[in-house]
C-alpha cells in the first residue's frame, strides 16, 4: 500500500462499494488530490476510495501494473456482474518447484467442489509461471521465424532487382563490350568487370541497408521506449548473402557480357 488501507473482512461480508486502487488510476481521476476517502463511480454505483496501491510500473507483456481497482469479490459478483462464482484465483508459492507441487492439489479440490466425475474434463484451467514463461517463448519463436521469413523475401527481391539492372546494363553496353575483346579483352576480363560493379553494388546497398537499420533501432528505442538488440549474426548473414548475391550476379552478367561480345 502507498497509503490508505485494505478493505476490511467485515465490508467483504457486507459487500460495501469500498476499493482500493492503483496509482495510473488515482493519477488520471484525481490529478493531484489525495484520493483516500473520496468517491469513484463504477457503472452506475459509487466506491469510496479507502487505499492507493503502491506503483508497479510494466508488466512483463507492458502491461500497466497499477491502472487497476481491487473491490471485494462480493461487491463485484453481486453487483458489478451479476454472478456467484470466481472467475479467477491468483495463488502464489515460495519457490517454482513448490508451484508445481501445487498444480495437481488445486485440481484435484476444484474437481472435487465442481463435483466432477471420474473421466469427466476439466471445467477449469490452471496456469503456472513456467506455462506463461513457454507460452512467451513460443510467441516470440514464432516472430523472430515470422521477421526471418520477411527479410530473406526482401533479400531476395533487392536481388533480383540487381541482376536486371545489370542484365539491362549488359544489353545497353554491348558495342563497349565488342570494342574491349575487339582490342584484346578476354572473357575473363569481361566477366571481372561485370563481377565487380555487381559486387560494389550489393555491398555499398548491404552498408545503407544496415546503417538505416541501426538509426531506426535507435530511433525506436529512444522514441517509443521498447528496447532492441542488434544481432551481429544478422549482420554478418546479410553481408555474407550480400557478397553470394554478387558472385550469382557475376555468373548471369558476365556469361552474357561475353555471348554479346562474341556476337
Amino acid at each position: 500500500m502507498q497509503s490508505g488501507s485494505v478493505f476490511s473482512d467485515e465490508e467483504v461480508d457486507l459487500a460495501a462499494n469500498v476499493c482500493v486502487i492503483g496509482t495510473t488510476v488515482a493519477k488520471i481521476l484525481f490529478q493531484d488530490e489525495d484520493p483516500i476517502g473520496k468517491t469513484m463511480r463504477i457503472g452506475s454505483l459509487p466506491f469510496r476510495v479507502d487505499g492507493v496501491l503502491a506503483s508497479k510500473g510494466q508488466s512483463a507483456v507492458g502491461q500497466d501494473q497499477d491502472d487497476v481497482i481491487f473491490a471485494p469479490y462480493t461487491t463485484v459478483q453481486r453487483k458489478v456482474q451479476g454472478i456467484t462464482w470466481v472467475q479467477f484465483i491468483n495463488a502464489s508459492a515460495v519457490t517454482q518447484q513448490a508451484s508445481l507441487a501445487a498444480v495437481a492439489p488445486i485440481a484435484s479440490l476444484l474437481r472435487e467442489r465442481h463435483r466432477l466425475r471420474p473421466g469427466t474434463d476439466d471445467d477449469f484451467i490452471i496456469r503456472t509461471q513456467a506455462d506463461i514463461e513457454d507460452l512467451a517463448d513460443q510467441t516470440q519463436s514464432t516472430m523472430t521465424y515470422l521477421l526471418g521469413g520477411i527479410a530473406s523475401v526482401s533479400l531476395l527481391v533487392g536481388g533480383i532487382g540487381i541482376m536486371n539492372i545489370m542484365l539491362v546494363s549488359v544489353t545497353e553496353r554491348t558495342r563497349e563490350i565488342g570494342v574491349r575483346m575487339a582490342v584484346g579483352a578476354t572473357e575473363k576480363d569481361v566477366q571481372n568487370q561485370f563481377l565487380v560493379e555487381a559486387v560494389t553494388l550489393s555491398m555499398m546497398g548491404g552498408a545503407i541497408g544496415i546503417v538505416i537499420g541501426l538509426i531506426g533501432s535507435a530511433l525506436i528505442s529512444n522514441l517509443l521506449s521498447w528496447p532492441t538488440l542488434i544481432s551481429g549474426k544478422a549482420i554478418l548473414a546479410a553481408a555474407v548473402f550480400f557478397r553470394c548475391r554478387g558472385d550469382f550476379l557475376w555468373i548471369l552478367s558476365g556469361e552474357e557480357g561475353c555471348a554479346a561480345g562474341s556476337y
